[in-house]
C-alpha cells in the first residue's frame, strides 16, 4: 500500500488530483499488486522559492530493489515534470517504510 504526499509552495498552479492519479498508474505498471496509493497534498502558504516535493512511500519487498526504484523513479519523474510550470524546483523522494509501520483498513 504505498503513500504519497505532495508538498509544495502555494503560488504553483497545479492539478494534484491528476498529479496524484498519474502516480497511482505508474507505481501500479511496475509493481500491479502495489495496491491503491494513499495520496496527500500539502501547499505551503509560507516558502522560499518556488518548489515542489513528492515522498514516496511502499512497503519493502524482495523485488523492489535498485533497478525498481530506478525505473519507478524515472516514470514519476517524466510524469510530474509534465504537470510543473516553469521555473519550479522539483524534488522527488522514494523511500520504503520500516519494521514498525503498521496498516490496515478499518470498517
Amino acid at each position: 500500500m504505498p503513500h504519497c504526499e505532495l508538498h509544495y509552495s502555494n503560488d504553483l498552479d497545479i492539478d494534484v488530483d491528476a498529479i496524484l492519479a498519474d502516480v497511482e498508474a505508474i507505481i501500479l505498471a511496475h509493481d500491479a499488486g502495489s495496491g491503491e496509493t494513499k495520496g496527500r497534498a500539502y501547499p505551503a502558504p509560507h516558502f522560499r522559492h518556488t518548489n515542489f516535493k513528492a515522498s514516496l512511500s511502499l512497503l519493502p519487498k524482495p523485488h523492489r530493489d535498485a533497478q525498481f526504484v530506478a525505473a519507478l523513479q524515472r516514470g514519476i519523474v517524466t510524469a510530474i515534470k509534465a504537470h510543473l510550470p516553469r521555473p519550479c524546483w522539483m524534488s522527488i523522494d522514494i523511500a520504503f517504510s520500516g519494521p514498525g509501520y503498521h496498516t490496515e483498513l478499518l470498517e
